[in-house]
């Protein structure tokens, strides 16, 4: 396992250096950088002044060159500075990440104690009318644009009934610190965590109930059953688990998301995280903010991909890496 995961590591530093390469091509030829997006509309700034502002802010350098000089000091710790929030990006990426992270690890949780359970149900009750409405609802959640019940979640709770409160983290002029700021902050993530559940648990929800409908044809199920063991030991015991294995690797796999946040429900909730805070720079053209938000979820993957491939080792086993 160790010369597995020494392997791993070195082949996604590799993975890294090529991915670094792509995004940074990509984000270079991203139309409209940062200079012409905020002189656009100004008829007093000249051309030799924006190619000044280009230099000012490094945005005058080839390809290479300046993905050299970007490679270069990221190799030392340093993703430079955010052209539009003026902080180095490390620190702006530190101070809204745990935002995202804790709203889309809640509604993380919440999946899985609703999928899991309900997909195992459907599975064992299959074409039954139980089953039916289980995958109806799994492919309503799917189906539904965010956007779209957010705004309903919010005319309703917030608008009409006026019980949630309809945007932002915290209430406004409230110095509140300690128990009360947690339940004020609890309160506001209450509708974007309910959208984040609704729209994505329908996923989790056929991957369960698709796993185990697979394990309970498997010959060690009919063989327990013909034994005549109850079959709530059948299910619960020998099924369930097994059940677990691929669900824990696509866990790993998740990780990314928790940090990446989400673009579309942040900014309809007015929450600063990760998400909403790249979209700001992407309409900017903060390229050195691009590249260090980018590199942080290539790095998120690979861990994530190696923590699955770990866990499917401890989940099973009969797994082993050589």
């Amino acid at each position: 396992m160790k010369q597995y995961i020494i392997r791993r590591i070195l082949i996604s530093l590799i993975v890294l250096v090529g991915v670094s390469f792509l995004l940074y091509s990509i984000i270079y030829f991203m139309p409209g950088d940062f200079v012409t997006t905020i002189t656009s509309g100004n008829p007093s700034i000249t051309e030799e002044m924006k190619q000044k502002l280009k230099e000012l802010y490094g945005v005058d350098k080839g390809l290479i060159e300046g993905y050299v000089d970007w490679a270069s000091a990221a190799l030392k710790g340093y993703f430079g500075t955010s052209f539009v929030f003026q902080q180095p990006v490390t620190e702006v990426i530190k101070s809204r990440m745990w935002v995202s992270f804790w709203l889309a690890f809640i509604a993380f949780i919440i999946q899985l104690a609703i999928a899991i359970p309900l997909g195992t149900i459907a599975a064992t009750k299959q074409y039954s009318k139980l089953d039916y409405s289980i995958v109806a609802l799994a492919l309503a959640g799917i189906s539904l644009p965010s956007f779209f019940f957010a705004a309903v979640l919010q005319k309703i709770f917030a608008v009409d009934l006026g019980i949630l409160p309809l945007q932002g983290m915290v209430t406004a002029r409230k110095n509140l610190e300690g128990l009360p700021l947690i339940l004020d902050m609890g309160k506001h993530f209450i509708l974007p965590v309910t959208v984040f559940v609704v729209t994505s648990m329908g996923a989790w929800l056929r991957y369960s109930r698709n796993n185990m409908l697979e394990v309970l044809s498997a010959d060690y199920v009919r063989t327990a059953r013909a034994k005549g063991v109850p079959e709530n030991v059948v299910i619960g015991k020998h099924a369930f688990r097994n059940t677990l294995i691929p669900i824990i690797t696509m866990i790993g796999g998740s990780l990314p998301g928790l940090f990446a946040g989400a673009i579309i429900t942040e900014g309809l909730f007015s929450i600063d995280g990760l998400g909403n805070t790249a979209l700001k720079a992407v309409n900017q053209g903060d390229i050195p903010f691009l590249m260090a938000y980018s590199m942080f979820l290539a790095v998120l993957t690979l861990l994530g991909t190696l923590l699955s491939d770990i866990l499917y080792a401890v989940a099973d086993p009969r797994v082993r890496y050589n």
